[in-house]
């Protein structure tokens, strides 16, 4: 069974491979730049003939001219070639590129936690499930429509389920689809009727795409509901809020997929298929040294 990953980990890995190889190919160009147009050392008068001069013989144009499309033809054919006899510059680029982006993304993560621990773990009202109270709090970016939200909900279930201590946090992060946008509303205005985590099981158990009518449909089931009210306080204000709040909270930490994790100052970005074993893991350590953040 394939790991099970987030909406846009398939996209980033093509982002960041095309990335590298812009980056591999500027590498090359700056070398080839710098050694046709960069000083020659004593006694060298022409290093590799001097690209512009190669590409346009008898050409005494200053080092400052734009490349000339025979120059350019030139230094394209020299970095395909120069790719092409060592493939691994694009992993080696692209693997640097990764590694330095976890880093940026694991700073920022860090500060957002410190700056807006209350705003994340402890903002009033915002929709849980578990115990209210619950010694260590996990948090959770989703969107309706995203599978492997779906698919994650199973392990969520079992961890509200199994371990009475944990409060668990529901961000609302509509952002593949305007219908997302419209389910998150519904969810919401359950939760001003006491409602939520059981609208929210409706909802993300929901096959094909959700929206505003699909999603009416499913927690009319939940039973106990004013549908009226409902759908009359899905364009509340504190509705409203609570989407930009969490949209503004992602993209301050840094967050551009579902699902998203975080177990106390732990984050888990995706969903693995041993997801309840590694937040399950989290929790443990974290009550054995202390969460400074939840």
């Amino acid at each position: 069974m394939p790991n099970i990953m987030s909406t846009t980990t398939v996209f980033r890995r093509v982002s960041k491979r095309t990335a590298a190889w812009a980056v591999a190919g500027l590498m090359v160009t700056g070398a080839v730049v710098g050694v046709a147009y960069g000083p020659a050392a004593a006694g060298d008068k022409a290093p590799i003939g001097r690209l512009a001069q190669a590409a346009t013989p008898g050409s005494t144009a200053p080092a400052t001219s734009p490349f000339s499309a025979e120059q350019k033809a030139a230094i394209g054919q020299i970095i395909k070639e120069y790719l092409l006899a060592n493939p691994e510059v694009m992993m080696d680029v692209q693997n640097a590129l990764e590694a330095k982006m976890e880093t940026l993304q694991a700073e920022k993560l860090k500060l957002t936690l410190k700056e807006s621990a209350n705003e994340i773990f402890r903002r009033p009202n915002a929709p849980t499930a578990g115990n209210p109270n619950g010694d260590i709090t996990v948090v959770e970016f989703f969107d309706y429509n995203c599978g492997y939200c779906k698919r994650a909900f199973t392990d969520i279930a079992k961890l509200v389920d199994k371990d009475p201590k944990v409060k668990v946090v529901f961000k609302e992060l509509p952002i593949l689809s305007k219908g997302s946008e419209e389910a998150a509303k519904v969810a919401l205005a359950a939760r001003l009727q006491g409602k939520y985590w059981e609208a929210h099981r409706a909802l993300i158990a929901l096959r094909g795409e959700v929206n505003e009518a699909s999603a009416l449909r499913a927690v009319e089931k939940v039973g106990g509901l004013d549908m009226a009210k409902l759908k009359k306080d899905m364009d509340a204000p504190e509705v409203k809020a609570e989407i930009e709040t969490v949209r503004n909270l992602a993209q301050k930490m840094g967050i551009n997929g579902t699902p998203h994790f975080l177990v106390g100052d732990r984050a888990i970005a995706g969903a693995p298929q041993n997801l309840l074993e590694v937040i399950s893991g989290h929790v443990a350590e974290l009550r054995k040294t202390g969460c400074s953040v939840c």
